[in-house]
């Protein structure tokens, strides 16, 4: 076949452009490390240019950095592939498209739109639609509600905001919708915020997700009856949070009535090209305009998001800007026609049905696993997982939690639901990083909290997700349930031991993922403020310190970066072996002992200060006592030579020393009697744990034995305490962990019969009786 060459060198050249951007391992030549050494700084243009290979380093460097992973960087660029490149293909055919003669540009422009908009409205179930492509997502219905004014305002065109100024528009909008939407249409549209109507969702019957029909029934007859024109209503085919879908064939019909125009936009709308469709999507179909991101559904980078539509009048289509006579701008669906024809019919509907299968998968895991909780709309057929961390107490329990909060106003239910949200906050960020091609993210949902989200037909066409990463994913959550059912439990202990003992303070932050906060406060003297903080953040610091050198599986941090206590030391997840008792204790004594150490080295440094202004005085009062015992005449240089010759002076040396324990000067003297420096009192002993403890070979530092185990029956099984007791009584010849076979058992028995032999003979010979035939005796004493 023949093809243009320009498009034959295009597609060459891009393919070679991809190639080296991709290129990860490529070397960097010295020529350009020197070149762009400062790259941070923008510098001239070159006066006699660059050529492409140096220009494309130059980007590759920008887009790669050298701090980023080589793991992340190999997930984003492992799914471009071919479909990637075509659409990265159509933006440069269409720049190149752009420079054909009008007459030749005007017939290609309405193949591609004509084609494009055709294979969408049969792929998606929407009959006899028109197409309109736009960047920005919210852009098709912006120009949705324009067109919905022009034609409900007949004079809109001449009028202008004088004929709104009327009759008030109202756009109605689920308090589900995505964040800041009905802001921006109010801001694009120039219309006030009282235009802007959220519908609450149902909070006692149906879903928690989906929009009140009732209520918003209520709401339009007030909007008419006060002279408002309800306009449009935006209803959601998947929820940007949960993945719920409104009861789009009530809302239909609530529209018809009151002439209202229904656009519907979500990520379930996809599913209209499976050969299965759930009814409460497949009544999307029904409605006046939708909103499709094929981009992230299919994984096609750059390419258009899709409003389709239907309007009988193209001249309000033309005003509203949903059409153009620029044939350029019908350009914007080359990139996705180019792609949709790529992947064809079977190829979309496989990546969306693959995506439906992923979040059924994890949806039925999720069901055998404890403390999970999932909130799923339809489980049939719902792309949307959301699940959490949520422990079901018993009958009992939920009677005295409800008592507890009828009486206090229920704080006891608050805290314990901003302790979930931290649990599950952490939850989500864990399995993100254990395994990042699911996608998982955090959800912040208004009434249930925080929640972990799998919506694979957003994001398991890019990083390319697969079955194993599903039981990847719950692998990993298996592994985590037991901790923080774990850290759970144990958070109510670990406050009560702090609160009783002595020297620690216990620091409520719910937004910790994990045991508790402590801060060891200091016994304070009467010192000021800004010293006592300082001293505090030191023994913190220190305390930190040491508890990090300990041998344990606990890890102790200063908090968060940003919102967290200081002078805190903060625990992480713990496991159900954990000795709370211990721990707690082996916080406050090591806190006790940097505390008495930091006051040691301060009252030593007083104390060598007062010794030294004693030593001086009594050195001086020392060299008066040798002028009086020696003379005066002795000190006369020449005359106290003669004289010391002919008459020594004997005097008895007089020394000093330092006792740094007691903080006194003592005498040398017996130093001298006895030839030896002594050794002064003993230092105080250092303040260790009450709970130490002897520990099984292997097992670490805080850790307990559990109560019961699953290999032995409870007639056989053994407490840790009997054990211990046990090892307590076996023959010091033994060492630790060493076995007492039949050997050492043969032994042992001896000893204890010529034990019992030489006892009896020792009372025999003090009663003065005749003594026994040691023979036995002393031949086992031999053998022995």
């Amino acid at each position: 076949k023949m093809v243009d060459p320009t498009l034959a060198e295009m597609g060459k050249n891009l393919n070679e452009a991809m190639k080296m951007l991709e290129d990860n391992q490529r070397k960097v030549e010295e020529e350009n490390e020197k070149k762009y050494a400062r790259k941070d700084i923008p510098g001239p243009l070159q006066g006699s240019g660059q050529d492409m290979v140096s220009i494309l380093q130059l980007v590759q460097n920008l887009m790669h950095g050298e701090e980023e992973e080589e793991t992340s960087q190999a997930y984003r660029l492992q799914n471009v592939g071919e479909q990637g490149h075509m659409a990265l293909l159509g933006h440069s055919l269409a720049a190149y498209i752009s420079v054909l003669d009008r007459e030749r540009l005007r017939k290609l422009t309405t193949r591609i739109l004509s084609d494009t908009t055709l294979w969408l409205c049969r792929l998606f179930r929407y009959e006899n639609g028109s197409a309109y492509y736009h960047e920005d997502d919210r852009e098709g219905l912006l120009k949705i509600c324009r067109l919905v004014i022009h034609t409900r305002y007949e004079d809109y065109t001449v009028e202008g905001f004088n004929v709104l100024y009327t009759k008030q528009p109202v756009i109605y909008i689920s308090s589900a919708a995505r964040t800041g939407l009905g802001q921006a249409l109010c801001n694009q549209l120039g219309l006030p915020l009282s235009c802007m109507c959220r519908v609450p969702c149902n909070t006692m019957f149906g879903s928690q997700h989906q929009m009140d029909v009732a209520l918003l029934d209520r709401l339009i007859k007030d909007d008419v009856e006060s002279g408002k024109l309800p306009l449009l209503l935006v209803a959601n085919a998947g929820t940007p949070g949960a993945g719920h879908t409104d009861k789009l064939g009530r809302l239909k019909e609530l529209c018809e009535q009151y002439n209202m125009w229904l656009h519907v936009e979500g990520v379930n709308l996809a599913t209209l090209a499976l050969g299965y469709v759930s009814s409460s999507v497949m009544a999307a179909t029904k409605c006046d305009s939708m909103t499709l991101t094929l981009g992230s559904w299919l994984g096609l980078p750059a390419v258009p998001a899709v409003t389709l539509y239907r309007h009988e009048d193209p001249s309000l289509s033309l005003a509203a800007g949903l059409t153009s006579s620029q044939p350029v701008e019908k350009l914007r669906a080359l990139p996705l026609w180019l792609s949709l024809q790529y992947l064809g019919h079977d190829g979309i509907v496989e990546r969306i049905k693959h995506a439906s299968q992923l979040s059924q998968r994890l949806l039925e895991n999720l069901k055998n696993l404890d403390f999970i909780k999932t909130s799923v709309e339809d489980e049939l057929s719902s792309p949307v997982v959301v699940f959490k961390f949520f422990r079901e107490y018993s009958n009992r329990d939920q009677t005295s939690r409800a008592a507890q909060a009828s009486t206090i106003q229920h704080p006891i239910i608050s805290n314990e639901r901003h302790i979930y949200d931290t649990f599950n906050q952490w939850l989500g960020e864990q399995l993100a990083q254990l395994v990042p091609a699911s996608g998982v993210d955090v959800v912040e949902l208004e009434d249930e909290g925080t929640c972990v989200r799998f919506s694979p037909l957003m994001t398991s066409a890019v990083l390319g997700t697969e079955i194993q990463d599903v039981d990847q994913l719950v692998d990993c959550l298996k592994m985590k349930i037991p901790v923080l059912t774990s850290t759970l439990q144990l958070r109510e202990e670990f406050e009560q031991e702090v609160r009783r003992t002595v020297g620690l303070l216990h620091i409520e932050d719910l937004s910790w993922p994990g045991l508790g906060v402590v801060r060891y406060n200091y016994h304070s003297d009467g010192k000021n403020d800004d010293k006592q903080e300082k001293e505090l953040e030191k023994i913190n610091t220190e305390l930190l310190k040491k508890l990090n050198e300990l041998e344990s599986d606990l890890t102790f941090s200063l908090g968060p970066e940003f919102g967290g206590q200081k002078n805190c030391i903060y625990i992480g997840m713990v496991t159900e072996d954990l000795d709370v008792s211990e721990l707690v204790e082996t916080i406050a004594a090591t806190g006790r002992e940097i505390e008495e150490n930091s006051r040691l080295l301060e009252n030593m440094t007083e104390v060598v200060r007062r010794g030294i202004q004693e030593a001086q005085l009594q050195l001086q009062k020392a060299n008066e006592e040798r002028l009086l015992e020696e003379g005066l005449l002795r000190q006369i240089p020449v005359v106290g030579s003669v004289l010391n010759w002919f008459s020594p002076f004997q005097a008895s040396p007089k020394g000093r020393t330092f006792n740094l324990t007691a903080g006194s000067l003592e005498s040398t003297e017996s130093t001298y009697v006895s030839k030896a420096q002594g050794t002064g009192t003993t230092p105080p002993p250092t303040p260790t744990s009450s709970l130490a403890k002897q520990r099984l070979p292997g097992q670490k530092i805080f850790k307990r034995s559990l109560r019961s185990s699953d290999a032995f029956s409870e007639t056989s099984s053994v407490s840790h305490c009997d054990d211990l007791e046990k090892m307590d009584q076996r023959p010091p010849a033994l060492s630790p962990g060493q076995e007492q076979g039949p050997l050492e058992t043969e032994r042992t028995e001896e000893q204890q019969e010529v034990a019992q032999a030489t006892k009896t003979d020792t009372e025999d010979i003090q009663n003065d009786k005749s003594p026994r035939d040691c023979t036995k005796v002393e031949e086992q004493e031999s053998q022995r």
